[in-house]
């Protein structure tokens, strides 16, 4: 479901029924085209400096390997703990509401990241939910903001979703030798389960479930396909048992939980 965000009424009911029983909701005009264009620059600056200071031994987590004329990011970590941009991001009220409307009040950042998925050959990311990657002590107090920093489409590698598999369980995920950032569910159980495409406009943002499974294909376009997910959780949710290390320390809480919520 694609639908368009007004000023006025951000959030309808209908739109949050859609995500209970999908497991996933595609958001259009969160973010007006400057902002955007603002973003991009400050990570891409981010990016070279990263880039220039990535020793030998990190280049496999954070190199694109399908782009062969250059070398180019696949990814950043935690933009939400180094760029106050992405932090402004997070303070959207647009955005907030909708987050709060899936996961209720009271929200922090736990992990974030840049996908770059560059032109001519960005590669493609397998098919996982991200609650396997989190273990979180709530999967029901995940949800990851996915906020398209171009038009994302079927040519440049848009998300797919598994419909409603957030309602069934966290599956094993495997990761190729060599990969261990690139945990994905396995051909049993994949192979049973159709994909859907979330294509989304620049600006736009595409939540999911931590349990819904989700995968993007190559870019083999001349355009980029870049991305800015920050993962929400509630308040009281921790990463208990995560698949890969997390800073624990960089849980950067945006609003807080409601006085009546709190428990002793």
């Amino acid at each position: 479901m694609n639908i368009a965000a007004t000023t006025s009424s951000p959030v309808d009911p209908y739109s949050v029924g859609h995500y209970r029983l999908q497991g996933h909701l595609t958001v259009n005009g969160v973010f007006d085209t400057a902002t955007v264009d603002a973003v991009v620059a400050d990570i891409h600056a981010w990016g070279e400096q990263f880039l220039s200071d990535l020793p030998p031994e990190r280049r496999a987590w954070y190199i694109d390997t399908g782009v062969q004329a250059r070398t180019v990011l696949r990814k950043l970590d935690n933009p939400h703990h180094h760029r106050p941009l992405v932090r402004q991001l997070a303070h959207n009220p647009r955005l907030l509401a909708w987050v709060h409307a899936l996961v209720g009040p009271g929200v922090s950042i736990y992990f974030s990241q840049v996908f770059f998925k560059p032109p001519e050959g960005g590669g493609p990311k397998p098919a996982h939910q991200d609650n396997y990657y989190f273990g979180p002590t709530d999967p029901e107090g995940v949800v990851t903001a996915w906020i398209a920093l171009d038009d994302s489409t079927l040519e440049n590698g848009c998300l797919y979703y598994g419909d409603g598999t957030h309602l069934g369980p966290v599956y094993p995920h495997f990761a190729p030798e060599g990969e261990p950032y690139n945990l994905q569910i396995g051909a049993p159980i994949l192979d049973k389960q159709p994909m859907s495409p979330a294509p989304v406009r620049k600006g736009g943002v595409s939540f999911h479930h931590g349990n819904t499974f989700h995968v993007s294909g190559p870019n083999h376009s001349p355009h980029w396909r870049r991305a800015c997910a920050l993962h929400f959780v509630r308040n009281d949710v921790e990463f208990a048992h995560p698949a890969l290390p997390y800073d624990h320390s960089l849980k950067y809480r945006v609003t807080d939980t409601p006085q009546h919520q709190v428990t002793a």
